[in-house]
């Protein structure tokens, strides 16, 4: 399976959770330069919407 972490040479989201019993984990790149990491499911959370609002779609419009 190919490695789906983000770099700053391929940006952009990406969540895993194994199982339902175990937290979930999370890591973002951002071709601006941002990066943040998040484990637990709440975070993770925070994450994502963190991104929604300010990176990804957002610099490019909504697109």
């Amino acid at each position: 399976m190919a490695d789906l972490t983000p770099t700053q040479a391929t940006p952009g989201l990406h969540i895993s959770k194994p199982s339902p019993d175990t937290p979930a984990t999370g890591s973002a790149v951002c071709h601006c330069g941002a990066s943040a990491t998040a484990t637990g499911d709440a975070q993770v959370q925070r994450l994502v919407q963190g991104w929604e609002a300010n990176h990804g779609a957002a610099h490019r419009g909504g697109k």
